[in-house]
């Protein structure tokens, strides 16, 4: 929990807002709605445009039914070689649209080809008999959805079904959208395997992904397309480029293109710019001691504090060596103090203006003292 704890809070600090000095750094005009670029590498916006603008987030909507459906199989509720069966409700909500998977009704689906339906067909029924199988029922699955946008801390999101179609009440924002994808392909990357798929063929009719990135550029993996009449074409985008320091993952969300190619254009162009203008600096390594402070009433005098992930921030081009950190944490320590217990945050800036905020949490486990040590510590303790 405390490991989860940290994780969200260092991806809520950084969609609070773009950073300062990414600011200065103007990006390309994106003929879209709202649009938002987001460094997963570094957890930091690097360019958004009316990120918090209510939107009906069409088909979209199937990446949060997408990490339900991964969740439930990493709890073992599911398994990818187990059938669903195609309810009628599942089969009608196929015939509303063009998006579908053409499941006949009251056949058996393995979750595995729901998935290839859902993710890349888009389909409306495969969408639905996964969030049945999983919820057990229509309205419990989009309860679900809705209490998974709470714990990741959305506060413009609500669901009305799992699918994406036009319903009063389902809304989203650029942001909140940016949340989701992020959580997915950080908790759940083996999945990306989904959505780098270009085509799926089921009851004998082939569909081609919609993202026609997945086509034109190797490094992209994802995510997912959507289109309604209201929400124009939508697109969340990710891709994956090798760099000397490291891999380098952005996450792009394109809200109210107005075509399909217009939407992978402007996204192609922010992914671009997002990794031609920007650094990715590594400041400290996975499980690297940033800092080592004195510890009270603790087997070991002192305890070792950083991060239990590579920390990089991202800089406009050529400006790592104007980067500072300053580490606030809480005073006194004292033990016992649990691995990955977030004990205070390392702040980074740039010329001064803030760049990240990251929480500082303890390396490694800091068991109490014996009863002479503690004892010891709490006089000293007291006369300061």
């Amino acid at each position: 929990m405390k490991r989860l704890f940290a994780l969200l809070f260092a991806v809520a600090t950084a969609l609070t807002g773009v950073a300062a000095q990414a600011q200065a750094v103007q990006p390309p005009e994106i003929a879209a709605r709202s649009y938002l670029l987001f460094d997963v590498t570094t957890n930091q916006v690097l360019a958004a445009k009316d990120p918090d603008s209510p939107i009906e987030p069409a088909s979209l909507t199937k990446l949060m039914s997408a990490y339900l459906v991964f969740q439930a199989l990493k709890d073992k509720k599911l398994t990818l070689t187990q059938t669903l069966p195609v309810s009628e409700r599942a089969w009608r909500t196929g015939m509303t649209g063009a998006s579908r998977s053409f499941l006949p009704l009251n056949s058996q689906v393995t979750v595995d080809d729901l998935l290839k339906g859902e993710i890349v067909q888009s389909g409306n029924d495969a969408t639905v008999v996964l969030a049945e199988g999983v919820g057990g029922s229509l309205e419990q699955f989009v309860a679900m959805m809705n209490r998974q946008a709470q714990a990741f801390g959305l506060k413009a999101t609500t669901f009305k079904n799992p699918e994406g179609l036009p319903a009063a009440g389902h809304t989203s924002t650029a942001r909140d959208l940016a949340v989701i994808a992020t959580r997915l392909v950080q908790d759940f990357p083996d999945y990306l395997r989904y959505s780098v798929m270009r085509e799926f063929t089921y009851n004998k009719i082939k569909q081609p992904n919609r993202n026609l990135l997945l086509y034109r550029d190797p490094t992209v993996d994802g995510l997912k397309t959507g289109f309604t009449d209201a929400a124009g074409y939508c697109m969340i985008t990710t891709a994956k480029r090798d760099f000397p320091n490291g891999p380098r993952r952005l996450i792009s969300v394109v809200l109210g293109a107005a075509s399909m190619e217009s939407r992978a254009n402007e996204s192609q162009k922010l992914l671009n710019w997002g990794y031609t203008a920007f650094d990715a600096v590594k400041l400290f390594d996975a499980n690297q001691a940033v800092v080592s402070p004195p510890i009270w009433k603790g087997s070991s005098n002192t305890a070792k504090l950083g991060s239990a992930a590579a920390v990089y921030v991202s800089v406009p081009k050529g400006e790592g060596d104007k980067l500072k950190t300053d580490i606030s944490r809480t005073d006194p320590l004292v033990a016992p103090l649990a691995k990955g217990q977030v004990v205070g945050s390392i702040k980074v800036t740039a010329n001064g203006a803030p760049v990240a905020e990251l929480p500082l949490t303890v390396l490694e486990n800091v068991d109490s003292a014996g009863l002479l040590g503690r004892a010891w510590d709490s006089l000293r303790l007291w006369i300061q």
